[in-house]
């Protein structure tokens, strides 16, 4: 029977892990409680986040614990790991807020019921009342210099004479480790996974346990994440896509993954369903014969969004993509309409003038879509003046803010993709 490292080898996720012979019996034989940590820089987790997050559900699966760790304390600080540069220190009543955020994203992903049920823990409880003495004592003492400057996260930032090191980066490994401690003494934590650029930190912290509690842990670390052309993952736009819904639309993260590149499509659904491999090689299989019908990537889209925007949300992310190919607008908020039709011109026109009236020729011309009321007349005769996607067949129709298909945008098309987006304004 196949174990959660078995699982993971086979979807490909692993970069880097301690030990893998005895990490590997263990994981068959007993039921283990691993950790993976995310730290509150923001309040809401964006796609790179969902790579811990769904493995920590697929050990939840197959029987284990386990803990996601918001990092309260360690977002204080900063991680310098995979970064050229220090990060901006935020104020401690945001990093509290931005914890509850996070916390409730968290819960739709793992199970917190059951024997196996998922804890949700805040390095701040553990770490906010300890005094630098004992600090130094309990923690520092166990790791030389030279052991910290040859981590690679330190290590990048040191040879950059520019920007260099701050102490407070510096130690950021070493709040790191006294959590994998922490979490070992609380829960008796034995795994910690994350990203690559973790490796280094979680190294320290299986090395503090082993120094102060004589007992072995693990680590796993997972690839970092970059497209086949090299572009950092879970960009759009040069902007995160996000989780919360309010930062990143159901339809935006629908779309994100339908423009996945062919090549980098089997990998992602590796990593970011949980589709048996057998079905996704299926799928590898329509990719090389029909690469046009692009089935892979609308599985991808599907099984992702449902899974972090539910069934309702996939639902509003489909009926958003179908406004492009001629489908209803109705029940469409401004938001969803500006998503859709982010690269689309446009004007604006007073609530007020709206609200008096205005004829659909020349509001065809004005927003540019015909250079002259008989041409529009022309358009709508043949019958490719559009507004909100429903054909207009009286030339000598009125639109007014009953035709608005958001609170206040109204989509205007001229034959089957010439959009313009008209906006109220007052």
């Amino acid at each position: 029977m196949k174990n959660a490292l078995d699982i993971l080898e086979e979807r490909e996720v692993i970069a880097q892990l301690s030990d893998e012979a005895t990490l590997s019996r263990s994981l068959s034989s007993d039921t283990l409680t691993l950790y993976a940590g995310f730290d509150p820089t923001a309040d809401s987790l964006h796609l790179g986040h969902l790579f811990p997050l769904l493995c920590l559900a697929r050990f939840q699966r197959l029987g284990h614990r386990p803990i996601a760790l918001v990092g309260g304390a360690t977002a204080m600080i900063g991680d310098p790991s995979g970064r050229s540069e220090e990060r901006t220190l935020l104020d401690a009543g945001v990093i509290e807020a931005n914890v509850v955020s996070l916390r409730k994203q968290v819960e739709r992903f793992l199970d917190f019921g059951g024997k196996n049920g998922a804890v949700l823990v805040n390095n701040a409880d553990w770490t906010k009342d300890v005094k630098y003495l004992d600090w130094l004592r309990d923690v520092g003492k166990y790791f030389s210099v030279n052991y910290m400057l040859n981590k690679e996260s330190v290590r990048r930032r040191i040879d950059d004479r520019d920007q260099g090191i701050s102490y407070t980066e510096f130690s950021y490994m070493l709040l790191q480790a006294n959590d994998f401690l922490e979490l070992y003494d609380r829960y008796n934590c034995t795994l910690q996974v994350g990203g690559n650029d973790q490796w280094g930190n979680i190294t320290a912290g299986i090395d503090l346990i082993q120094k102060r509690r004589q007992k072995q842990v693990y680590g796993i670390t997972f690839p970092l994440l970059t497209t086949s052309n090299g572009e950092k993952f879970g960009k759009s736009a040069g902007n995160a896509v996000w989780l919360d819904p309010g930062r990143t639309s159901p339809y935006a993260l629908y779309q994100y993954w339908i423009r996945t590149d062919d090549h980098d499509v089997i990998r992602y659904l590796k990593y970011f369903t949980f589709l048996s491999v057998e079905d996704i090689e299926e799928l590898a299989g329509e990719v090389e014969l029909n690469p046009e019908r692009r089935e892979a990537q609308r599985v991808l889209a599907e099984e992702s969004t449902r899974m972090i925007h539910g069934e309702e949300g996939l639902m509003k992310a489909r009926k958003a993509s179908e406004v492009l190919f001629g489908g209803e607008m109705t029940d469409l908020t401004d938001r969803e309409l500006m998503d859709v039709f982010t690269d689309v011109p446009s004007s604006t026109i007073t609530r007020e003038e709206l609200n008096r009236g205005i004829g659909v020729l020349v509001l065809f011309t004005r927003a540019g879509l015909t250079k002259s009321n008989s041409q529009a007349l022309r358009m709508v005769k043949q019958g490719g003046a559009y507004v909100n996607n429903v054909r207009i067949d009286d030339s000598r129709m009125v639109v007014s803010a009953g035709h608005l298909a958001g609170e206040s945008i109204m989509v205007l098309r001229s034959g089957k993709k010439n959009y313009h987006l008209l906006r109220v304004e007052g």
